[in-house]
């Protein structure tokens, strides 16, 4: 595809006008968005950038501000992938590590089989040497920052990063975060030398079926390409098979592979909106990315090498529907009487909780929290992963014929990550 730029004024486009089919897009200098109100009469050839351009409608909306209107034609041997790829290429990295110590016995730990082998772990037991494969992206090419997954670089001794132009760099991790598989490394440089940053996206503006876009090292074979959509926007980790972990994951159709892990995964117009985190060993067809939206708070707190803290409430819920409840409720012998409303049923409490500090009871139905209506344990996790320790935390419930709004303040799940206490309910 070729681009060209045009200045124009706001216009205000008739009802239904069908946009041109190789697509347009508004650019205010933040992430573009689709154009589907107007239409375009497109040349048979791509145009130069002075071109007339022809819109439908009022020539002026609002302030009759200019803005930036990018058309986009379809050109021989040229295409979004090839123009993203060029684009995010030289941010991306191979990452290369070394463990000194033997791997435990039994070989790969269990989360390490969920991912395929992503470190693509290859054991040198005549050195006692354990050697992994991963790949990252450049966030802050001034201060060398890149980030990774933290299973890529999990009890790593020796760090090495690559760039696609054969500059190799050792490697310091700076910091990790277990819970949601994200760690940050950093190269040093010298001081008149940057590195080229990888833009970033927006992960909030993706919608099922979007063009999605993964690059990175699969299995050893440098800058690898692969083409996807996708699939599902919210996937939690619970439902994929490590509920250990805090993640609401972006699936994809993109072919990830073990090596994969740490990359980028691109929109169509060359940004990352994700980070290729896992795919399931026994399926094709199906990989996950962490969101850039959320990546972004923790990646900024382990680039300063600080300790993420995350937030939690400290209750265990079940999904419950009006149906569900009617149901108990009429059964000969069932313990007291459930709300028949759809919502979170609050199966326990763990003591000493924010929850239980605020007055949530068992048997009480989480109908919203700070104002979303939930229907699923995944969309509490989400709503807890996005909030902040000391934030309070709006929570209408149900309680029998009552409906009640409680304000709990959200407590610090890191002491608790540390002790492993195992008595309690797991947290979320």
């Amino acid at each position: 595809m070729t681009s060209a730029s045009y200045q124009l004024p706001f216009v205000n486009p008739p009802a239904g006008a069908d946009p041109f089919a190789s697509r347009a897009v508004w650019d205010t200098g933040s992430e573009p968005a689709r154009a589907t109100a107007f239409s375009i009469s497109p040349p048979e050839t791509p145009p130069p950038t002075d071109s007339p351009v022809k819109l439908c409608g009022d020539s002026r909306r609002g302030s009759g501000l200019p803005f930036k209107l990018i058309l986009r034609f379809p050109t021989k041997g040229n295409s979004f992938v090839r123009a993203a790829a060029e684009r995010v290429g030289p941010s991306v990295v191979r990452i290369n590590t070394e463990r000194n110590q033997p791997s435990e016995a039994g070989g790969k730990d269990l989360f390490s089989k969920f991912f395929g082998g992503d470190d693509l772990a290859l054991e040198d037991r005549a050195k006692d040497r354990e050697q992994g494969q991963g790949s990252g992206f450049v966030v802050d090419g001034r201060q060398g920052i890149i980030v990774t997954n933290a299973h890529v670089i999990n009890r790593a001794d020796t760090v090495l990063v690559t760039f696609t132009d054969g500059r190799t760099f050792r490697g310091v991790v700076v910091g990790t975060d277990e819970l949601t598989d994200l760690a940050v490394i950093k190269v040093e440089l010298p001081q008149w030398e940057s590195l080229p940053n990888a833009p970033l996206g927006d992960s909030n503006s993706l919608e099922v079926g979007d063009w999605v876009i993964a690059v990175g090292n699969p299995f050893g074979l440098d800058n690898t390409v692969t083409l996807g959509i996708v699939s599902c926007l919210h996937r939690q980790a619970a439902e994929i098979g490590i509920p250990e972990k805090r993640v609401d994951f972006l699936q994809t159709d993109c072919a990830i592979n073990p090596g994969n892990s740490g990359g980028p995964l691109l929109n169509e117009f060359g940004k990352v909106v994700g980070i290729n985190t896992a795919i399931r060993a026994d399926a094709e067809g199906i990989s996950f990315a962490i969101p850039i939206n959320y990546a972004r708070k923790i990646v900024d707190v382990l680039s300063q090498g600080l300790p993420m803290r995350h937030a939690y409430i400290g209750v265990q819920v079940v999904t419950i529907t009006p149906g569900l409840a009617r149901q108990h409720n009429t059964e000969p012998g069932s313990r007291g009487v459930l709300p028949e409303v759809g919502g979170l049923l609050v199966a326990n409490i763990a003591d000493g909780s924010p929850a239980e500090a605020a007055g949530l009871r068992s048997g009480d139905v989480i109908l919203e929290m700070d104002g979303r209506r939930l229907r699923s344990a995944g969309e509490l996790q989400c709503v807890i992963a996005y909030s902040d320790v000391g934030q309070l935390i709006k929570v209408k419930t149900r309680r029998g014929q009552e409906t009640i709004v409680l304000n709990i303040v959200a407590g610090d799940l890191t002491p608790l990550l540390s002790a492993k206490s195992g008595g309690s309910p797991r947290p979320k």
